[in-house]
């Protein structure tokens, strides 16, 4: 079985105030009727990852609705003070009067990587034209989206392949970073990778096995595609051990390259890039 690299990168960690923590497993668990495995406040998610060799760690956090978005920037600012190997993708919400410039103040912190959104949560929809001064500023400043956009592993309105395409056809070059492999239209998600290089997608809650939003393209397109993708874990809201998906990889005897790409260069090169000022 193939080794992974001494260090991994994982671009898709939650971290929240305790309070947000305690209010997302709640609702989890009463919409899913699954209980969270790992109920760790954030200090004990970094201690965590970082006893299994992961660092850096990205993380995100998301606005659910108006006015929440600037206070929890204020809070991911003192946690990247706190904890100098953290990268972080800052909530916004488009109905915040102040949207774009505690955004722009956000992003030119050294190790903000971009923007996170999530539309199944948020209840708006990707291509809503309150949100292309926030695409332009992206674009402008050379920072990258991590958007919550697929239907799986639970959709509704506000997402699927339909909403990015329309949403590429008016920012072709977006960069963004896409969650869960696209799941479930994996096909289409992994098909944009050949038009669009400033598109990636993360491995997160798509393989373990044999689950209805288990990744199911074969091994052979995970190899073809090994430079555009990203592992993340989906940590700590996630309902098996994290383990598992890793396990389910490495079993799929994929080459040393595709392991220390995904697993690790493929991060540490993106964020090199958007946030130069981090690696002196």
């Amino acid at each position: 079985m193939k080794k992974l690299p001494e260090s991994l990168i994982d671009f898709h960690v939650h971290l929240f105030p305790d309070k947000g923590f305690d209010a997302i497993w709640k609702f989890f668990e009463a919409m899913s009727q699954v209980e969270v495995r790992y109920k760790m406040y954030y200090k004990e998610c970094i201690q965590y990852l970082n006893d299994q060799d992961v660092s850096p760690i990205v993380y995100s956090n998301y606005a659910h609705k108006k006015g929440i978005a600037e206070p929890m920037n204020e809070w991911n600012i003192q946690v990247l003070d706190e904890f100098p190997d953290l990268f972080c993708f800052a909530p916004y919400h488009p109905d915040d009067e102040q949207a774009l410039e505690y955004t722009e103040r956000m992003l030119a912190h050294p190790r903000v990587v971009g923007v996170k959104m999530h539309f199944e949560v948020q209840k708006f929809y990707p291509n809503d034209e309150r949100l292309f001064p926030l695409y332009e500023l992206i674009i402008d400043k050379g920072k990258r989206l991590l958007l919550h956009i697929g239907n799986g592993p639970s959709g509704n309105e506000f997402v699927g392949f339909a909403h990015i395409r329309k949403l590429l056809d008016r920012f072709p070059n977006l960069p963004v970073n896409i969650p869960h492999m696209g799941c479930y239209e994996f096909n289409r998600f992994m098909a944009l990778l050949d038009d669009h290089p400033n598109i990636y997608l993360d491995t997160a809650f798509t393989f373990w096995p044999d689950l209805p939003f288990s990744f199911n393209l074969g091994i052979e397109t995970l190899e073809n595609h090994k430079d555009r993708i990203l592992y993340g874990s989906d940590f700590p809201n996630i309902i098996l051990p994290r383990e598992g998906e890793i396990e389910q990889l490495l079993a799929f005897n994929l080459s040393d390259d595709f392991y220390e790409k995904v697993f690790y260069k493929n991060g540490l090169n993106l964020l090199k890039q958007v946030c130069p000022d981090a690696f002196p």
